[in-house]
């Protein structure tokens, strides 16, 4: 029996009806929600990184069958996979892997998904490398590419750069949709907890433009008289 099965029939196993429910109404897969037509199975994430531990190996045809499935805990594994082999490969396998995630881009099609990948993919392979892709993911039509933009910033964050972040956030002002507005509130508080006087900076010039849960995420850990006060603006 071929692993590509094993794990399916392994993730079947772990199915949970009740839970599968609930899955599909937070992650908002009714018509014209964002996550339409997304199928759950009901098993929590650390479950799924267990799953994906014993699967590290698999082919890189393999982990594109699993991303293109409707089913989302058969992305999100082969996502974990990718995120796993990443962490632990040197720099060839890491261009593979980052050549192999842009490829598929359009699987990558949910908020977690993009959260539990971006940062340690894309930010982490850009550390070093021209950062032209994210401004062209940004004003992509689609909702996850743009949020790849901003979330893959996170690993710059991490290493106290704060520039792209807070130029791709810019951009981002007048962005509709309320899952991006959620993580540039949420990529600019974690460059604030590193440099809160340029995010200071940042919402003196444009506190003004962004939508109400940009800037609570933005403000979220700011003293609360300071909070206040940019909410009364």
């Amino acid at each position: 029996m071929n692993k590509l099965l094993n794990l399916t029939k392994e993730l079947e196993s772990l199915s949970n009806k009740k839970k599968a429910i609930v899955l599909q109404g937070f992650f908002k897969t009714g018509p014209g929600e964002y996550g339409e037509g997304d199928v759950f199975l009901g098993i929590v994430v650390p479950v799924q990184r267990q799953v994906a531990k014993k699967y590290l190996d698999l082919r890189y045809s393999d982990l594109k069958q699993l991303l293109n499935s409707k089913t989302h805990e058969y992305r999100l594994v082969a996502v974990l996979i990718l995120v796993t082999n990443y962490k632990t490969s040197d720099g060839k396998i890491q261009k593979q892997i980052f050549n192999f995630y842009l490829k598929n881009l359009k699987y990558i099609n949910n908020w977690d998904l993009v959260d539990l990948s971006a940062p340690n993919i894309i930010g982490n392979y850009l550390l070093n490398q021209s950062r032209d892709i994210l401004y062209k993911l940004v004003r992509s039509k689609n909702i996850w590419q743009r949020r790849i933009a901003i979330v893959s910033t996170y690993s710059f964050i991490r290493n106290n750069e704060f520039t792209d972040t807070f130029k791709i956030a810019k951009i981002l002002l007048t962005d509709n949709h309320d899952l991006i507005h959620k993580a540039v509130g949420w990529m600019l508080r974690e460059a604030g907890k590193r440099d809160q006087k340029s995010l200071e900076k940042f919402l003196q010039q444009h506190s003004g433009q962004m939508p109400r849960t940009m800037l609570r995420y933005a403000i979220e850990r700011f003293q609360e008289d300071k909070r206040k006060s940019y909410l009364k603006k």
